[in-house]
């Protein structure tokens, strides 16, 4: 015969319902939410630069909080579309040079592997001849699948394409009116909160901000680092546009894969129109490289790990977990999660050690 429930423990069922209920509309609508998430993220970065100018006052004349918050938006997407413009130039330069420089780099490519692949059996020329005479006999071949293919990527791409400007038009917006309100925010998040746990989740929020503060904090250091590294490297081996690309390259490492890639494909186009031998790919493969190993094994281990309570072995778990579980995304916020998840379990073992289970 099953026991009956107490008023409380009712109470207690009917809100662990409601809040689980909730969680599964937020996984519902993880495509919805996906800009909000995005500004609450940029948000919780830019904040202390608006509560700064909000405690500024000349004379009687204090400012207000929309617009700090417009001040901080405003020198944020400043520095964005400072990176595009460094972008911009460089490939507007080396795109219709590199075309023009291809047939000789293929002439290269052909000389150095094309006796290999005769003695191989292998029966195909590298050079721009014989590749468009490769890609006409595929296309002639499959035209018909090539061609349904392209229509049907049109058709999702322009959905997609559409779907993410709408996606980057919001985020602005989104963040906008979350720094406008995010005090009284997170003072109603804290009153949501049952008032026999509302101590430990203080103290809990508190430890996990000065955790992100200081993953931030190292996250910069190991940009700027690294900066610092790809254009005095590139200036060294005597590339044109070494600052330009070290300089990108640097800022944009927070972004696994998209920073070091872009990266590497822009110096790997320079080294094809700037130099005439082997020696300029030769020379991207080592600075590249290298400067894989130092950021991935030695500085955010280092300056990011350290500093957020992680040992480089953590660190490096953790960005091949969140990876596995959540792809590209999980990469991303892999350290700063690791954070988090590790102040709740600090607190969870506490809660372990201190209990009748363990000292029974």
């Amino acid at each position: 015969m099953p026991f009956p429930l107490s008023s409380e423990q009712k109470q207690t069922a009917f809100w662990v319902a409601v809040w689980l209920g909730f969680l599964f509309l937020l996984v519902t609508l993880g495509p919805v939410l996906t800009p909000f998430l995005a500004a609450a993220i940029i948000g919780y970065a830019l904040n202390p630069g608006v509560d700064r100018l909000d405690r500024l006052r000349f004379g009687r004349f204090q400012m207000p909080r929309a617009l700090s918050v417009a001040l901080v938006m405003l020198v944020f997407f400043a520095a964005i579309i400072a990176l595009v413009l460094i972008v911009l130039p460089v490939l507007e330069k080396e795109i219709p040079l590199l075309k023009a420089a291809i047939p000789a780099f293929l002439a290269k490519l052909n000389d150095l592997l094309g006796p290999r692949l005769h003695e191989m059996g292998v029966k195909v020329r590298l050079d721009s001849t014989g590749i468009r005479r490769i890609v006409s006999e595929q296309m002639a071949s499959s035209g018909d699948q090539i061609w349904s293919s392209i229509l049907d990527s049109a058709r999702v791409g322009g959905t997609a394409v559409l779907g993410w400007l709408a996606m980057l038009a919001l985020i602005p917006v989104a963040l906008f009116y979350l720094l406008l309100d995010w005090h009284p925010m997170l003072a109603r998040i804290a009153g949501a909160v049952p008032r026999r746990w509302i101590g430990s989740t203080l103290t809990m929020a508190e430890e996990a901000d000065t955790l992100l503060a200081q993953y931030l904090r190292g996250q910069l250091l190991v940009m700027l680092v690294m900066a610092v590294y790809y254009s005095v490297g590139l200036t060294i081996a005597g590339f044109e546009v070494a600052l330009p690309v070290g300089i990108l390259t640097g800022l944009l490492i927070f972004i696994p894969y998209l920073g070091f890639g872009l990266g590497l494909l822009l110096a790997l186009m320079s080294a094809m129109l700037q130099f005439s031998d082997w020696s300029g790919l030769v020379a991207v493969a080592i600075i590249y490289g290298s400067g894989q190993i130092i950021e991935g094994f030695f500085l955010t281990p280092r300056l990011v790990g350290e500093r957020i309570g992680l040992n480089p072995l953590a660190v490096i778990f953790a960005l091949l977990a969140f990876g596995q579980l959540f792809g590209f995304v999980g990469v991303l916020l892999a350290l700063p999660a690791s954070a988090l998840l590790m102040v709740a379990f600090r607190h969870l073992r506490r809660h372990y050690l201190g209990s009748s289970f363990y000292n029974a």
